[in-house]
């Protein structure tokens, strides 16, 4: 285990059991043999997924595992590995392994390409040829659609979980539940430059979804109102100089 590993790769989970080991080696392969530390967040789990974990970490010397002792969800689970994170880069992806981690290498090279022009930088996935059920696509695109009217949020998949990004800036986002699916316009906000990088989607192998599409539409209406508020108290984009 390094002190300063190149990248964080955050995944949050939440009765994952069955998922844990292929997608653990999925990002090693990704990586290959770069310095990375992998740190999974078990949000409360109540299956086999802290055993697996903890059977994981005893063969992967740059596995970290962070357990939450009561169910927060999905943001909370992702502050807290970023948090954690040793890294200045930061790579998320779902647990559930609809997210090819070879992606993370695509994501990572126009991160790099894009810090060469700007100081922060969010490279979000774009999921190409969905393999989610009719319903789910449906209610993505109308969340899409809301996003767009009333945020002006402008990328075409926020809620993707495949980012790469500076750590620095999700440190400077106002945290709320709920964030992962506002990223990108949040990005925006704090000046950051936000690139729509296509990505891989596959099929849920092991378990199910954890959000059903109503509680989805009627927590992310709640949600909206409070990014537009904070979207009109943006910070100013100021030029600051220190003097020697």
């Amino acid at each position: 285990m390094t002190d300063h590993p190149e990248i964080s790769v955050v995944v949050p989970v939440m009765n994952e059991a069955g998922n844990i080991q292929p997608l653990i080696h999925a990002i090693d392969a990704a990586f290959a043999k770069r310095s990375i530390e992998i740190i999974y967040v078990n949000d409360a789990s109540t299956d086999n997924t802290l055993d697996e974990l903890k059977a994981e970490k005893a063969k992967c010397k740059h596995l970290r595992v962070i357990t939450h002792n009561k169910r927060s969800g999905q943001s909370a689970a992702l502050r807290t590995g970023i948090f954690a994170a040793r890294a200045d880069r930061i790579a998320t992806l779902d647990g559930d392994g609809q997210n090819p981690p070879a992606d993370l290498v695509d994501l990572e090279q126009a991160w790099k390409s894009a810090k060469q022009q700007y100081m922060l930088v969010m490279a979000a996935g774009v999921r190409q040829k969905r393999q989610d059920n009719l319903g789910k696509r449906m209610a993505s695109r109308w969340a899409k659609r809301l996003r767009a009217w009333l945020l002006g949020d402008s990328h075409p998949d926020s809620g993707c979980g495949i980012k790469v990004f500076d750590r620095a800036l999700f440190l400077r986002m106002p945290y709320f539940n709920h964030i992962h699916r506002f990223m990108p316009i949040l990005a925006k906000r704090e000046g950051a430059e936000v690139l729509a990088v296509p990505v891989g989607h596959a099929a849920r192998q092991v378990g199910s979804s954890k959000y059903g599409n109503l509680d989805r539409l009627l927590v992310g209406i709640a949600d909206i109102r409070g990014v537009m508020w904070l979207m009109r108290r943006s910070p100013k984009q100021l030029e600051t100089q220190e003097l020697d």
